[in-house]
Formats: C-alpha cells, sequence, structure tokens
C-alpha cells in the first residue's frame, strides 16, 4: 500500500533526548519508562521494549526518535504520550533509530 505525502506529512517525528529511565515492573513484556525532553514540545513519556540491547546507563542523555502526534496511551498504570522509534533485528528485538550526530532536542524528522 502506498500513502501519499499529506498522509505522511501527519506524522510528527521529531528527536529527544532522553532524560530519565526505570524498569517497567508492570508491562507483560519487558519494558522501560522513559522521559524524553523534544525541547520545545515539552517532556514526554514512553514505555519501549528495549531491555535487551540497552541498560539503563546506555539510554540515559541518549538522543532517540519519536512519534510524538498520537494520543496518550495507557500501558497497565502508565499512559505513553509518544512512540520511539525503531528497527527489530533478525531476533525481533528494537534497535533504536538515532540521528548520526547531536541535533536540537524537537528537531523535526523530514
Amino acid at each position: 500500500m502506498t500513502i501519499s505525502w499529506n498522509d505522511f506529512e501527519k506524522i510528527d517525528i521529531r528527536c529527544g533526548t532522553i532524560l530519565s529511565v526505570k524498569l517497567f515492573e508492570k508491562a507483560l513484556k519487558p519494558a522501560f519508562q522513559l522521559e524524553i525532553d523534544f525541547g520545545t514540545l515539552g517532556i514526554k513519556r514512553s514505555s519501549a521494549q528495549i531491555t535487551h540491547h540497552y541498560s539503563i546507563e546506555s539510554l540515559l542523555g541518549r538522543q532517540v526518535m519519536a512519534v510524538v502526534n498520537f494520543p496518550p496511551k495507557q500501558i497497565a498504570n502508565f499512559f505513553s504520550e509518544c512512540l520511539v522509534l525503531g528497527v527489530y533485528d533478525s531476533n525481533n528485538q528494537v534497535v533504536l533509530l538515532e540521528a548520526g550526530m547531536k541535533v536540537e532536542n524537537g528537531a523535526k524528522i523530514g
């Protein structure tokens, strides 16, 4: 299925810096709860199933790409406000999408 340019423009993908990470104990599958700084868009929270390749320490301060214009989604007792993006590896584990160099928080993908 193909989409139009107008469809693509509706997806707001931004770069943000992870400020805090904690284990999401109530998630059904192993996950972290993230707080991500998107600059002028503010700080948004996300649940991310990225525990296979990443530790809490390795995520702090890392810049990631996320869709920021989805409505909040409740996962157990947590509201995820953005969708962190990644690619599935050969074992179906997520590898995060990242900028090739440091950019401003909130920078829009285009």
